[in-house]
């Protein structure tokens, strides 16, 4: 009796054990092979590895579990227990999730990461108030500027079709008394085949990933901006897990974002190479044109912290010092 009552115990002890294991989604609008997804995927890797496989984490790039614009709302409403987004896809809401994407604020890895630091506090403050908790964020390759023709001046872009895909791209264009035509990536082929766009903002990243080299032959590298994606948890969702867990998903993410920052930083310069290798010429920005790209940031940085209001100011402040 005694060894069965042990063996009992055994079998609940298991049982217990079995159903203690955590299964969360962490559905992407990326697709797999982007930097960005294999990172997160190897987060998810590192999170099985230190918690002995009681947390498993699956990922679904691609927009194949949730549209991209809807991967905010669903971890925020618990449909889902976490999502990796691009930050300022959320802007409409709050300009606090916009703030990494204020046109000519930053200049390089080094400043958007200063951003970063200073714009953190306020916008895990953000987060947590529709219920949601920061695990990491990393940048995007900066947005360069790429024309089917030279450009030596500002006058060379006042009256060309420029693309635009947000509204702070429109007002760059309209800034720069340029035509915005409103094309998403994948028609940005096409658009250029018919003459319906002659220049455009995008990174390197997408400059080889989409072979725009095949029909745009100058690249200035301008970097006016490095949008960050965030990989996010429902703060529920994370308050459920044992303290351990909680720790090992923490150091996992910390690690997924120094690597994250370092991976970007390290495809940028090797995309900036394959598409001068590629054909494109690769050129400094003019004096004139870098003074017109400053005066924009500064308009449009203004305009930012108008719609901020004072916890913006105090970003734009901090970083600024």
């Amino acid at each position: 009796m005694k060894r069965i009552a042990i063996a009992l115990a055994a079998i609940t002890v298991c049982a217990a054990g079995a159903h203690a294991q955590v299964k969360w989604d962490l559905p992407t609008g990326y697709s797999a092979n982007t930097f960005q997804t294999v990172n997160v995927q190897q987060f998810a890797k590192e999170v099985d590895e230190l918690t002995a496989g009681k947390l498993k984490i699956t990922l679904h790039p691609g927009g194949s579990l949730y549209k991209a614009n809807e991967l905010k709302r669903a971890v925020q409403t618990g449909q889902v227990p976490s999502a990796e987004f691009i930050l300022s896809g959320a802007a409409n809401e709050n300009p606090l999730y916009g703030v990494d994407s204020i046109p000519f604020l930053t200049k390089s890895y080094a400043e958007s990461l200063k951003l970063y630091q200073v714009a953190k506090p306020a916008q895990e403050k953000l987060l947590a108030s529709q219920g949601m908790k920061l695990l990491f964020s990393v940048p995007w390759p900066g947005q360069s500027l790429y024309s089917t023709k030279p450009v030596q001046s500002p006058a060379d872009l006042a009256g060309t079709k420029m693309r635009s895909f947000s509204p702070a791209t429109t007002r760059i264009a309209q800034l720069l008394k340029a035509q915005p035509v409103t094309i998403q990536l994948t028609e940005l082929g096409q658009a250029l085949a018919t003459n319906t766009v002659n220049n455009f903002l995008t990174s390197t990243a997408s400059g080889v990933e989409s072979k725009l080299y095949e029909q745009v032959k100058y690249f200035y590298p301008v970097a006016a901006w490095q949008p960050r994606n965030a990989t996010v948890v429902n703060q529920k969702a994370f308050d459920s897990l044992d303290k351990a867990t909680q720790d090992a998903v923490l150091k996992a993410a910390a690690a997924a974002e120094k690597r994250g920052w370092e991976t970007s930083e390290r495809l940028d310069k090797e995309f900036l190479k394959e598409l001068g290798a590629k054909g494109m010429t690769i050129a400094e920005p003019s004096d004139a044109l870098k003074k017109e790209f400053a005066s924009i940031g500064n308009t449009m940085t203004e305009e930012w912290i108008k719609s901020a209001g004072p916890e913006g100011k105090a970003i734009i402040d901090a970083y600024r010092k």
